[in-house]
């Protein structure tokens, strides 16, 4: 089950935290890394620091765009900072522990560190179901990456071993859509609004942020996907007659 949980790293720019991020991980058992755009590739400091890790990171997966790194995932959760403005549904480091591991079983699930010195930009968070804040000292909340990283894959760790000690409990039958099935159902939304003149082409506003977290609090599953889809296909329809 814990190598379905990806751990992806956004725009890394020191290649020492990339070793460092995939020495957290293998502590904890974790062994799937996805970069994303690293400003270099890992290199010998990497290697240095990454230890016992090598095979993490020898085995990382590169890619250019946050969307590849969690194709077919149904679960993505990205690390933030707490909001007060667009604020997403939330979850503690535990909760997100917990979250993982329920849903891994199904499909992979990611987990998405940003950049060393801005985090993730509203539009990478806007492609996660949830956002993850670590509850650190509210004086000093300052986490370098591999902290992070490491802080997360222990409350992972964790839930992953509560559930191998706890009864078997049947599991609910709960299918939810991949990131890109949720990508393709908001692009379509988009145009149907476009279309029916409820926003601007090129000038949505915030519309559609509101209406992506709406549907992210939701948590639609699949079958509540279809049904929306075809709700839109149908105004479609109309509107082109």
């Amino acid at each position: 089950m814990l190598d379905a949980i990806r751990i992806v790293l956004v725009n890394t720019s020191h290649t020492g935290n990339i070793g460092s991020a995939a020495r957290a991980m293998k502590t904890m058992g974790l062994s799937s890394l996805y970069l994303v755009d690293p400003v270099s590739p890992p290199d010998g400091k990497s290697s240095a620091l990454a230890a016992g890790a090598g095979d993490v990171l020898a085995n990382a997966v590169t890619v250019n765009t946050l969307e590849e790194a969690i194709e077919g995932c149904g679960l993505v959760v990205g690390t933030s900072a707490r909001s007060r403005t667009l604020s997403w549904p939330m979850l503690t480091a535990r909760e997100c522990g917990h979250k993982l591991t329920d849903e891994a079983k199904q499909y992979p699930v990611a987990l998405v560190f940003g950049r060393e010195n801005n985090g993730l930009s509203n539009h990478e968070l806007q492609l996660c179901n949830y956002h993850v804040c670590i509850d650190a000292n509210p004086e000093y909340s300052s986490l370098n990456l591999a902290a992070a990283v490491q802080t997360l894959c222990y409350e992972v760790r964790m839930s992953h071993l509560e559930k191998l000690n706890a009864p078997y409990v049947e599991p609910a039958e709960q299918e939810y859509p991949l990131a890109e099935d949720l990508g393709r159902f908001y692009k379509h939304l988009e145009s149907t609004l476009e279309n029916t003149g409820f926003i601007r082409k090129n000038h949505p506003g915030v519309v559609m942020i509101k209406l992506q977290r709406m549907f992210n609090r939701a948590r639609l599953e699949s079958q509540e996907l279809n049904i929306l889809r075809g709700i839109l296909a149908s105004i479609d329809k109309q509107s082109n007659k």
